[in-house]
């Protein structure tokens, strides 16, 4: 099988199909990725998330030592001395698991205690954890729509946003757009059941900020609702890396603000804050959160660290914004299309699949981690390497990376 003449959408499992067969083909697409040096997806860490990571490169089972521009782990709390010394505390104290789901004997004092510490790290009156950030997104929003609720989503919002919807009534504005979502509401006005408007914070793939203040005042004008998805914000942007809210000095005002805790904060879970009444409800009508495992003792117990790091050291996220305005001036500077990135994602658009899987290819080989994003991820037009920073990159490490890109881009003839 020839892999440049078909893309992951050509096996998804739609129509009647045998799953034993399409999974047959897709093995035989993958292999001839893999026999191409275009399978960059599972590469095996030796070591952790950090900005020099030692990896088994895949084609030759060999150690690699890679700059590592792949990472969510923004503020590099994941091998920060306080996290690893909370969690180790909880570990020996609470033991490996929660023994049982929240509602029937898995709550520990500590999940009560990081609910309120998040509470207030976002402005809301109460907050409840999740064992992850996609089953947060997915378990909230089904229970807040209920059976006739609408869902008025970006069209670049995550997947978990996507499938929490699946099966409730949805409608679409165009990314960002204020004129868009107004002309959605209009169409609704009037109808007496709970219209929620759902955003990212910050878009995992373009990098850019959503306009979150713009977007309450049109859903405070047409009796909606607003729930953001702070993932790629918390930790990162606001004065005191509290997220979008801060950003735009509106805590208190937005409706439901959900993360996962995997980004910056560096361990693994997701969050929900809201009213205390509605805070309440899910608690009973939130099937992910109802009917999974309580988060284990050591993920709660780093991420209640990680909550307290992110206001006391600031110094982190001030490096890390260093090190974005610099590599963002860098590729502006090689000329290459970053979109609307204003963030730590970089976005390289280069709107040829195939070459986008030549220059991660090389950038692999040249010991540059990154992640290719390629369609149906995104249109194929948009086409993109994408690179993340974190505040533990040196200026050394992004002048190799601006090095090695831009004699790549050259050799691809991919700047303007």
């Amino acid at each position: 099988m020839d892999s440049r003449n078909f893309s992951l959408m050509d096996f998804m499992n739609k129509g009647p199909q045998d799953i034993m067969d399409l999974a047959g083909r897709f093995e035989g697409f993958q292999q001839d990725l893999f026999e191409r040096r275009h399978l960059n997806y599972r590469r095996v860490s030796l070591d952790g998330s950090q900005p020099v990571m030692r990896v088994l490169d895949p084609y030759d089972g060999r150690e690699r030592e890679m700059l590592y521009f792949a990472s969510n782990d923004y503020l590099n709390l994941t091998r920060h001395p306080k996290m690893i010394a909370a969690g180790q505390e909880a570990l020996e104290k609470y033991g490996a698991g929660a023994g049982s789901v929240p509602l029937l004997g898995g709550t520990l004092d500590i999940h009560v205690e990081l609910e309120k510490k998040v509470a207030a790290f976002k402005g809301c009156q109460a907050a409840l954890v999740f064992s992850s950030g996609f089953g947060s997104n997915c378990g909230a929003i089904a229970a807040l729509l209920g059976e006739e609720g609408i869902a008025i989503l970006d069209t670049l919002v995550h997947a978990s946003i996507i499938d929490g919807c699946d099966g409730k009534k949805t409608k679409f504005f165009r990314h960002n757009d204020m004129s868009s979502l107004e002309s959605v509401l209009k169409r609704l006005a009037g109808r007496p059941v709970t219209k929620l408007i759902i955003l990212d914070g910050v878009y995992s793939m373009d990098g850019d900020i959503a306009k979150l203040d713009q977007i309450v005042d049109l859903a405070h004008q047409y009796g909606a609702l607003v729930m953001v998805d702070e993932a790629h914000a918390t930790g990162v942007i606001g004065a005191n890396g509290r997220g979008t809210p801060e950003h735009f000095g509106i805590e208190g005002k937005v409706d439901i603000v959900a993360g996962t805790c995997s980004k910056a904060i560096g361990v693994v879970g997701g969050f929900v804050a809201s009213s205390q009444p509605i805070i309440e409800y899910l608690y009973y009508y939130a099937r992910s959160y109802m009917f999974s495992t309580a988060p284990t003792p050591q993920a709660v117990a780093s991420i209640a660290a990680a909550l307290d790091i992110i206001q006391e050291e600031p110094r982190l996220r001030q490096k890390l914004w260093q090190n974005i305005n610099y590599f963002r001036q860098g590729l502006l500077d090689l000329g290459v299309n970053l979109g609307n990135a204003e963030t730590a994602i970089f976005p390289i658009i280069i709107g040829d699949d195939y070459k986008v899987k030549e220059l991660c290819r090389e950038l692999h080989e040249n010991n540059i981690y990154v992640n290719p994003v390629f369609y149906p991820a995104v249109p194929s037009r948009l086409a993109r390497v994408r690179f993340s920073l974190m505040q533990g990159h040196s200026r050394e490490h992004l002048d190799q990376a601006l090095s090695v890109l831009e004699h790549l881009l050259k050799k691809y003839e991919c700047l303007k």
